[in-house]
């Protein structure tokens, strides 16, 4: 299984960290797990992907802005690009995204819920991790 991460490059709230290790370690096997590489929420996922199945497995998708680049060791990298085409190519190379955005509402001019609804226009199946810890998938996020 191929799955896209975007998140809040303030890093995860504990309630978010504890729901996230749910779904990655959930027993479905994530072959790829592909990331934007940000400081924050990005890193932590990918700590947490890389002891549970190795480096090999996680996918680097860098931004050319290394300002808040994490450098988060990886079995593969992709070309840097700006961060909107870097996280259209996360989306459009997995089926699935996980997103721990740091608010509980949607908002504009956030990366994250970008990427997140960029996933929902293009039919993938969006997992949302809320701050809070509680989950929400494309279809009841769509009824909010």
């Amino acid at each position: 299984m191929k799955v896209g991460f975007t998140g809040t490059q303030q890093g995860l709230t504990h309630k978010q960290s504890k729901a996230l290790d749910e779904v990655l370690l959930a027993g479905y096997p994530i072959t790829e797990f592909h990331h934007g590489d940000c400081i924050g929420a990005d890193k932590e996922a990918c700590d947490k992907i890389a002891s549970a199945y190795g480096h090999e497995n996680i996918v680097c998708h860098p931004p050319t802005n290394i300002s808040k680049r994490a450098y988060v060791r990886s079995g593969h990298y992709r070309d840097a690009k700006a961060y909107l085409d870097r996280n259209h190519d996360i989306v459009d190379e997995t089926g699935i995204l996980i997103g721990c955005p740091k608010e509980s509402q949607e908002v504009l001019r956030s990366g994250t819920w970008a990427t997140i609804r960029y996933a929902m226009k293009t039919g993938k199946l969006v997992i949302i991790v809320y701050p809070d810890g509680s989950l929400a998938d494309d279809v009841s996020f769509k009824q909010n």
